[in-house]
């Protein structure tokens, strides 16, 4: 399986830090954000990781090479002349370099430790997500999960973890434009066919420098 890293926003919210650097190359701990991603990743054994590049792309690209320093290959979807194309549209336009069936997606502005599974079978399904316990910014959560399925109305709902296993079918069909991914998942839903989990370990969302600095004060 291949994995996909979302790192082409322009990350509104923490300018002016990001008009000169990606968001995904903000540091935590004293390293990017993207590189904790792809240590952790080829630690459970991925070996190849594509990654959307826009604002800013190219110095993602001269940061990370082509991944040898972290033995995998990197594969760079490149969305600099379109514009970010959201996350659905970035992922229909890296589906030539994901090829295969399943392929996992994890957004580069959060810093957790979430295990990744490499061999996830999603059967029947079109994706699998990974939801979180909602934090301050987003009380009233995403999604609703039912015995392991996704349902978009429940009474205690829980907040997108931006991890998710996806099959290629779920974006069958579809043009690559700008494309946000909410919609078809709650499509999909609506179809019962989006399994989850709840991961209550360490997660956080880097969207603004309150929130970086908060994953600054927690322990690695």
């Amino acid at each position: 399986m291949k994995a996909m890293i979302l790192a082409a926003g322009r990350g509104e919210r923490m300018r002016p830090l990001t008009d000169k650097i990606p968001k995904p190359l903000i540091k935590i701990h004293a390293k990017p954000l993207i590189v904790w991603h792809i240590e952790k990743l080829a630690s459970l054994g991925f070996s190849e990781i594509v990654i959307n590049i826009a604002h800013l792309g190219e110095k993602i690209v001269e940061s990370l090479g082509d991944g040898s320093m972290w033995g995998v290959s990197l594969l760079f979807s490149d969305e600099r002349d379109s514009g970010a194309l959201e996350s659905a549209g970035g992922i229909i336009n890296a589906l030539p370099l994901l090829e295969d069936e399943t392929f996992l997606v994890v957004n580069g502005d959060i810093w957790c430790d979430y295990e990744f599974e490499r061999d996830f079978v999603l059967g029947e399904d079109l994706a699998h997500l990974v939801l979180v316990p909602n934090p301050p910014h987003n009380p009233s959560g995403d999604f609703g999960l039912h015995k392991n399925r996704i349902v978009n109305d429940d009474i205690k709902k829980f907040t997108f973890s931006g991890i998710g296993y996806y099959s290629a079918k779920l974006f069958n069909a579809l043009e690559c434009t700008k494309l946000p991914l909410a919609p078809l998942l709650r499509q999909a839903s609506l179809q019962n066919r989006v399994s989850g989990q709840l991961y209550e370990g360490k997660w956080h969302d880097i969207g603004t420098p309150q929130r970086l600095s908060e994953a600054e004060a927690t322990s690695v």
